[in-house]
């Protein structure tokens, strides 16, 4: 415990560690479902291999991301939390496995009709994405930073366990007829698997832990509506509406545009890291990084090497202690940071063209831990000094510039198929 920890209710610190667990499972299960059909790309080139899986089912991805998290967050002040993240969770459980259901109706085969049902199963993740990921970082935004630590901690980690799960499905069917199909068809039942269990922890167990009904009572006494249907999932029933209604002015809260102008640094900096990573990740490492030793393990390692190095960088903040140096919070540090990302373009340009496997390893690695440095740096430090329903408000902003970046991001993919043959 920590000497500031010491002055807390004691409801503050019940429960924080089961939460930080949960927060980590939860996260997990916001992208496990979306990092599947990324890291299972080999087997969609396989499958549809003149319709570039990696980068059409991506740009199919973002439209539906950005435009539910648009209308998510100009609503968010009226929209019950709780309904929106459990509907998140289970439209990704369903997307997940009527994968696997589309799979097996088309016996692997490939086709324009089948490719097209795919296309619709990812735009559902689209939507569920949006759903999840702005409601839980709005959410934990209005709580302690080590919940919203471990939450994106557990969006890299999804990244890290589904490359693993990857090669290990990919070694242990080599050999096997129809090895590919069986390793996919497995690493697909294991993602619908871990959404379900989401689906249970968020709905039964979240909302009754100590620390979580502490901060969200604290939060409905700020004036906030979000969290009604939490506190009465864990038995606290209008207990705050009296507070609320007696002096109302204290809990005027600034507007979606005041706080984007108060944050528009922050907003920018998110755009901007995601910008850059989805111009690289995973297209570029699935098409443009040639033939090298390890053949079609290649752009495996590399999808695993980034994620791995971003988990390690959204985690350490969870030992900030002993990295002090490493931790941004000044607003120009930050920015620099982000700014001076952009040379890795040409770095990769350059790697691709000329250098070999290991020193594209070593950028890809990088790209991910710098990736999810800065996120985090973002997303702990700008809720700072806000009031609940504030803090709530300013995290679905920033998760709609951070899938705003995202999407053009992808869009400036394509830009690497130009002057390569038969791009098209």
């Amino acid at each position: 415990m920590s000497v500031s920890d010491e002055n807390q209710p004691p409801e503050r610190l019940q429960g924080k560690n089961q939460a930080v667990v949960v927060c980590f499972i939860l996260g997990i299960g916001s992208l496990v479902s979306w990092n599947s059909m990324v890291t299972i790309g080999d087997y969609y080139y396989q499958v549809f291999p003149d319709y570039h899986p990696s980068r059409v089912l991506t740009l199919v991805y973002q439209p539906f991301a950005l435009g539910t998290i648009a209308i998510l967050a100009y609503h968010e002040s009226k929209i019950d939390t709780r309904r929106r993240n459990l509907i998140g969770y289970v439209l990704f459980s369903i997307g997940t496995f009527l994968l696997i259901l589309l799979d097996m109706a088309t016996r692997g085969g490939g086709g324009i009709g089948p490719y097209i049902g795919l296309c619709a199963i990812v735009a559902s993740f689209g939507l569920a994405d949006a759903t999840v990921q702005g409601g839980m970082v709005g959410d934990l935004s209005l709580m302690c930073p080590e919940l919203i630590q471990s939450f994106m901690a557990g969006l890299a980690a999804a990244g890290a366990l589904t490359s693993t799960l990857r090669l290990l499905t990919k070694a242990a069917f080599k050999s096997s007829n129809e090895g590919l199909r069986k390793g996919a068809m497995l690493f697909l039942a294991i993602s619908t698997f871990i959404e379900l269990v989401c689906v249970f922890l968020y709905a039964y167990v979240f909302p009754k832990l100590p620390i979580v009904k502490y901060y969200r009572r604290k939060a409905a006494s700020e004036g906030s509506k979000t969290v009604s249907a939490d506190l009465a999932a864990a038995g606290i029933q209008n207990q705050n509406q009296s507070e609320v209604a007696e002096d109302d002015s204290k809990n005027l809260r600034l507007s979606n545009k005041e706080l984007l102008l108060q944050n528009i640094d922050y907003a920018v900096d998110l755009f901007l890291i995601y910008v850059l990573t989805l111009s690289i990740f995973p297209g570029f490492l699935y098409e443009n990084t040639g033939e090298h030793g390890l053949g079609d393990w290649y752009a495996l390692v590399l999808i695993a090497m980034y994620n791995f190095w971003d988990l390690i960088g959204k985690y350490h903040h969870n030992t900030s202690s002993l990295v002090k140096f490493l931790k941004l919070e000044s607003r120009k540090g930050i920015t620099l940071a982000v700014v001076s990302r952009f040379l890795l373009v040409p770095a990769f340009y350059f790697t691709a063209k000329y250098g070999d496997q290991g020193w594209m390893i070593m950028l890809t690695s990088f790209l991910g831990l710098t990736n999810g440095h800065l996120t985090v740096c973002i997303l702990t430090t700008a809720p700072r000094g806000y009031k609940g329903p504030e803090q709530n408000a300013l995290g679905n902003l920033l998760v709609l510039f951070l899938l705003g970046g995202i999407f053009a991001g992808v869009a400036l993919d394509w830009l690497w198929l130009i002057g390569k043959k038969n791009a098209f």
